[in-house]
């Protein structure tokens, strides 16, 4: 079975992953005051946390154009096409692949496209993708593989905890309320997605590591993570990961859990430190 699975750069593959499997990327933009980063290969983590950490104002993403995505829809040939965005209430990525969708089906009638809204982000993208490749390396057809992964991001769970939420907030994506309840009180928010791809709070903790706790516990206590992949992306803490990875292999029955480190997008949300989880 020929297939292409095209990402937006908040789906946290390894570099490996995108020069040997079936992956595409469509980067988001990163701006900065006086600057303006490509969310691709060349992006340089370390240099982005900098600029992050020198600069009072929070870093802006710029979601992908149609164009960018009737150029990946032109690399990927004729195979069958699924489409992986960031949650269509998080960002426009979604909304502009409909529309480069809907262009390209105009000269290419036959062509087989799906957009999956992932509902989610970081981990939540990387375990739609993976699923896909998954059930499409299994000969499902293509219909089969649509209906297949969508009733998989119905059923997604994501989870993240941050060491501050101050870039979700200046951006719009959080409430200010509960950053400042973190401030003020020094705690730390243990973070989902609704069903809709929204963010919500879950629980609090007084520290990091306690909150990570918390969260493998509340994955250990839903049946429906057995059998399942874990994702775990970080920002720049792969000791924090392994954490969580030994955690969920000592409490939980995942069949598979994958590891890696975030890209530009994640890294201007999940910060320095942040962790991003999901089945």
């Amino acid at each position: 079975m020929s297939f292409k699975i095209i990402v937006d750069s908040c789906c946290d593959l390894t570099p490996l992953q995108f020069r040997q499997g079936p992956f595409l990327q469509v980067p988001l933009t990163i701006s900065l005051p006086g600057t303006e980063i490509v969310d691709d290969a060349t992006l340089d983590q370390g240099k982005l946390l900098q600029l992050m950490c020198e600069n009072s104002e929070a870093p802006k993403t710029a979601c992908p154009s149609p164009a960018q995505y009737l150029d990946a829809f032109a690399r990927c040939g004729e195979p069958d096409i699924y489409v992986v965005t960031l949650s269509a209430l998080l960002s426009g990525s979604h909304n502009a692949a409909e529309q480069a969708k809907a262009l390209w089906l105009e000269d290419h009638p036959h062509a087989h496209i799906h957009i999956f809204n992932s509902c989610s982000a970081a981990a939540g993208e990387v375990a739609v993708a993976l699923k896909i490749e998954e059930t499409a390396v299994s000969g499902f057809s293509f219909d089969e593989v649509v209906a297949e992964v969508s009733g998989f991001i119905s059923s997604m769970t994501t989870y993240f905890v941050l060491e501050n939420l101050d870039h979700l907030r200046k951006n719009g994506r959080l409430t200010g309320l509960a950053s400042k309840i973190t401030d003020k009180l020094k705690i730390k928010l243990l973070m989902g997605a609704t069903p809709e791809g929204e963010i919500r709070k879950v629980g609090q903790a007084l520290s990091v590591k306690q909150a990570l706790s918390k969260m493998v516990g509340l994955m250990a206590d839903d049946p429906g993570h057995i059998g399942k992949t874990l994702c775990i992306v970080h920002c720049n803490h792969a000791e924090r990961a392994l954490y969580v990875r030994e955690l969920a292999l000592k409490h939980c029955r995942f069949r598979d859990i994958f590891l890696s480190d975030a890209r530009g997008v994640t890294t201007v949300y999940a910060n320095d430190g942040g962790i991003v989880v999901a089945f």
